[in-house]
């Protein structure tokens, strides 16, 4: 589902209109970055949990070259699904098979 489907989707859904719609979700996802960016987690009831986590510095070797390589330390956002997706998904619910 790209974000235009899923903007209709919730347009139907909620009764809003999809500017309406939009607009609300560009100020979620505005309000979520900005989470990211203070480093506190963001927790959706029902859903599960999005934080941010450092990535420590660690050595790699090229496949091709057999070169080791330092990668650097970054940040990355972490997704944890509550325990009730995670049962859906194991037992293959909700998929489009």
């Amino acid at each position: 589902m790209n974000n235009k489907e899923f903007i209709a989707e919730l347009s139907q859904r909620s009764g809003y209109s999809q500017e309406d719609t939009q607009k609300l979700m560009r100020t979620v996802v505005d309000a979520m970055g900005q989470s990211f960016e203070e480093g506190a987690p963001v927790f959706f009831q029902g859903f599960g949990t999005f934080e941010v986590k450092k990535r420590l510095e660690r050595t790699v070797v090229s496949p091709t070259t057999g070169q080791r390589m330092l990668v650097p330390p970054k940040l990355v956002l972490n997704f944890r699904p509550v325990a009730a997706i995670k049962e859906k998904l194991k037992k293959g619910e909700g998929t489009n098979e």
